[in-house]
């Protein structure tokens, strides 16, 4: 009869443990639109399998950023402390999984004693007497409402989104090293111009000068002159300002000292690429941030179920045995052999509340989390939208811009021609080249901004990064839900 009980007992330990009361999951939900409403002709729509993907700076063809942007993954600290962080949280989840096995411990000792002759209650006995004592433990607990498992679940998931925070901060650091190297780029193209203008403007003087003394021109006009040729001249060193500056930013992301580190100038900027944007729901899978935060509302959600289990006793199974003795003879032999065996309950009856408001909080940090993942995505969608429109619209304002240059290229010619004619005074030659300069000046920005406007565009997509990668680095493809919206 006892042999029966024992078994139903078991049967129903078995059938309980495959409880789990953490509510079905499901990643929060979220309308998202069926198109972009800034793509345009440098923004082909594309399947996402055309999508950049892994080193997607080199579609900027530049060898200078390539082996800048490789150098990140060895130098840059702060993508190290990232990685430590992601490291740190696999070795919780895998701290997690231990509970999912029994535990066994071993303890021994061999001590000489004396007894109080004055101990309370005592009865007879020696004063003095050995104890040797070896003894194994093993406990299991039995996982009855899953808490084990959502705590292992929970702790999966957050390794997964720790993950997905280390892939956002390599995308980040990426984006902003070929933001400052084009910047940088846009400078030396920029301090090529103010140099190819200092010597045209040095020209312009002499011939100024020539005519002056010549008695052809006031010396009002040599003036003008000699201030537009020391305006430029300004001008090229307020550039090598702001180069030193992006080099130093430069520097610092690859993890080396600014006072070692030089980029040679290169002027000229590379091509605007044209970048493929895939459909909205693409983005999902894209975005680090956007999985993190998934992962973070998934790992909330196994959290409820822990807190649920906390409501029903506990279960585990303990068996303990070993040797002792006095300290006489051979301690590993049957005569002091000694066991235990049998099942413990454990249940909480009256907290206070405790468990309640533990429950609650557990529901809150799930909603939370939540909230958290849909303004992620808005963000999210909100960045490719404004790239997508900047990336659009400077490429029509570049163009617009480049035929302003050619007009007042024209204008400067034709002024620079009436003025060894003596139709015009000075002033019109160094207003043609003011406008000139400008004009000249403000293309060299928009294509920096452009290109820059392809790199942001770039990162809010995710850049080479898809959500297997965390499924990939955890295990498998069961190791974590594909984000979705309705």
């Amino acid at each position: 009869m006892r042999r029966a009980s024992s078994g139903i007992c078991l049967a129903a330990t078995v059938a309980l443990g495959g409880c789990n009361l953490a509510p079905a999951y499901a990643p929060p939900s979220l309308t998202l639109p069926t198109s972009y409403k800034e793509t345009g002709p440098w923004t082909p729509a594309s399947p996402a399998d055309a999508a950049p993907r892994g080193d997607w700076w080199t579609v900027y063809a530049d060898d200078t950023l390539n082996g800048l942007e490789q150098r990140i993954e060895t130098g840059n600290p702060d993508l190290a402390l990232a990685l430590a962080r992601y490291d740190e949280a696999r070795a919780y989840a895998a701290e997690a999984r231990a509970s999912q096995y029994p535990e066994v411990d071993l303890g021994a000792s061999a001590t000489t004693n004396r007894e109080s002759a004055n101990r309370p209650l005592r009865v007879g006995g020696p004063n003095y007497y050995g104890n040797d004592f070896a003894a194994a433990t093993v406990s299991y607990e039995i996982d009855l409402w899953g808490r084990v498992r959502n705590l292992v679940a929970a702790g999966k998931y957050q390794a997964q989104a720790s993950g997905a925070d280390a892939a956002s901060v390599r995308l980040s650091l990426e984006a902003q090293l070929a933001d400052a190297y084009l910047s940088l780029r846009g400078l030396d193209a920029e301090a090529k111009l103010l140099a190819d203008t200092t010597a045209a403007y040095t020209i312009a003087l002499r011939l100024t000068e020539t005519l002056h003394n010549g008695g052809a021109v006031a010396g009002l006009d040599v003036a003008r002159a000699q201030t537009q040729l020391q305006t430029a001249k300004a001008q090229q060193v307020d550039i090598g300002a702001q180069r030193a500056l992006y080099e130093h930013e430069i520097a610092a992301l690859v993890g080396q000292p600014a006072s070692s580190f030089s980029i040679p100038p290169m002027a000229m900027l590379p091509t605007s690429p044209q970048v493929p944007v895939a459909t909205p729901s693409v983005i999902l899978q894209r975005r680090p941030d956007i999985a993190a935060a998934e992962r973070r509302a998934a790992a909330a959600n196994a959290m409820i179920g822990v807190s649920r289990a906390a409501f029903y006793p506990s279960i585990s199974l303990d068996a303990t045995g070993g040797f002792q003795n006095t300290g006489n003879g051979n301690l590993l032999t049957a005569a002091n052999s000694w066991w235990t065996l049998g099942p413990t309950l454990a249940m909480t009856l009256f907290d206070g509340g405790r468990r309640k408001a533990a429950l609650r909080a557990a529901r809150d940090q799930f909603d939370e989390a939540g909230d958290s993942y849909r303004s992620t995505v808005l963000a999210a969608f909100q960045q490719v939208e404004d790239n997508l429109a900047l990336c659009n619209r400077l490429a029509d304002e570049e163009a617009q811009q480049a035929a302003a240059v050619a007009a007042a290229r024209h204008a400067e010619d034709l002024a620079m021609i009436q003025y060894r004619q003596g139709e015009v005074t000075y002033l019109d030659v160094v207003t043609a080249q003011t406008i000139e300069l400008q004009a000249e000046v403000t293309v060299l920005a928009i294509a920096t901004r452009r290109l820059q406007a392809g790199v942001d565009l770039v990162r809010s997509l995710g850049g080479g990064w898809d959500v297997q990668s965390i499924r990939r680095a955890e295990g498998g493809a069961a190791a974590a839900r594909t984000p979705a919206a309705s």
